[in-house]
């Protein structure tokens, strides 16, 4: 069963890998089209990168002044959660638990560490919390599988950093996975974040402009 397992993600890589390539020779090609055929160049855009010119022309006419687009980039940061209030957003500089007591403070970190290419490590933490309000045995087990596979195998492209004490530690509770099989590997992402992103986090532009967009007065159109 193992071997199985093993070759059925090795095959999951290989076809990923493989549409990667695809996309960087749709990306060449489309370079090298003439600009006569600027027009097809859309066709490219099956992988939904934001970045086709396509998406982002705007007439002279339609063009958004900069101010009113930095405000509006700041909340549609948040735009996978609640939108938080001023009082809300102000509170989580307090302490990193008030942040993650917040589903509009999750909402908005969670966007942070995507500029950061660690969203993986609150989709992990988020999943555990998941897991842990499940009581069906079996949904339990597959839960535990379905986490491993994307977060904690080496194959995934998801996979978190965890040290070799914690790994061990899992690999014994996949014997009989139950509802806290990744307790302390959720422990020490918590950690991580708190100690590494959420500092910067606070100290970044995407929070700073947050907080202005929410003291600002909304004029009406």
């Amino acid at each position: 069963m193992g071997s199985e397992w093993l070759e059925k993600r090795k095959r999951q890589m290989q076809v990923h890998q493989e549409a990667a390539a695809t996309v960087l020779h749709a990306r060449d090609a489309m370079r090298k089209t003439p600009p006569n055929n600027a027009s097809n160049a859309c066709c490219f855009c099956w992988c939904c990168c934001c970045s086709c010119s396509c998406l982002t022309v705007r007439s002279d006419e339609e063009t958004v002044p900069r101010g009113l687009e930095r405000r509006t980039d700041a909340l549609a940061v948040c735009d996978d959660s609640p939108k938080p209030t001023l009082e809300d957003a102000r509170s989580w500089s307090m302490s990193f638990e008030r942040l993650m007591k917040s589903a509009a403070g999750r909402g908005c970190f969670r966007q942070f560490l995507r500029t950061e290419f660690s969203e993986e490590n609150m989709m992990f933490w988020l999943a555990c919390e998941e897991l842990k309000k499940e009581t069906n045995k079996t949904v339990v087990e597959e839960k535990v599988r379905q986490v491993y596979e994307d977060f904690i195998s080496i194959l995934s492209p998801k996979e978190v950093s965890l040290d070799s004490r914690v790994r061990e530690v899992i690999n014994r509770n996949m014997l009989e996975p139950t509802s806290h099989t990744f307790e302390d590997a959720q422990k020490q992402i918590y950690t991580l974040m708190q100690r590494d992103s959420y500092p910067r986090y606070m100290n970044s532009s995407a929070y700073t402009d947050l907080l202005k967009d929410l003291e600002e007065p909304k004029t009406e159109p």
